[in-house]
């Protein structure tokens, strides 16, 4: 026997060997290995489509993400200008009111100084009045106390009486 000659009846054996095995594989093993192989192929797809809903849920949150960090500097830009218009105007308010009261204290110390002022001079008025006056006594005294003085002083009174 030749082992490069086939022989009919060992192609025959092996023929129904070959149609008997995928007799049985297709009978048992054939559902289940296919079963298996589609269940895995299911939750492959499954788990991609997981992937890409992750994947657009998490493009979702970035997109949310941005947006809500873009309203916080928009709100927070709102917030510094407000501040800064608020100061600006406690600094002017407190500015006006330090002037007011400025002014209002420059008044009383002009007007504490014209009453100073005009109690000096009615005091220096009531000091030259009874200082003249005390002149006046002293000389009129001396005047006086001749009687030939009293008799001129009378008579020139009486000349610049009638000139008027």
């Amino acid at each position: 026997m030749d082992l490069v000659t086939p022989d009919v009846g060992l192609i025959f054996w092996t023929f129904i060997s070959f149609l008997v095995l995928f007799f049985l594989l297709k009978r048992f093993a054939w559902k289940p290995i296919v079963g298996t192989v589609n269940d895995r192929e299911q939750s492959i797809r499954e788990a991609l489509a997981s992937a890409e809903a992750a994947k657009k849920e998490m493009e979702n949150l970035t997109a949310d993400n941005e947006r809500i960090l873009k309203e916080a500097r928009v709100e927070r830009e709102a917030m510094l200008k407000e501040a800064r218009e608020i100061r600006a105007k406690m600094i002017a308010d407190a500015e006006e009111d330090a002037k007011v009261k400025a002014d209002k204290i420059i008044v009383n110390a002009q007007a504490a100084i014209e009453n100073e002022k005009k109690a000096a001079i009615a005091e220096l008025k009531g000091q030259v009045a009874e200082l003249s006056v005390d002149i006046a006594e002293k000389v009129v005294r001396a005047e006086l106390a001749d009687k030939g003085k009293q008799l001129k002083l009378v008579e020139n009174m009486l000349d610049e009486a009638k000139l008027n």
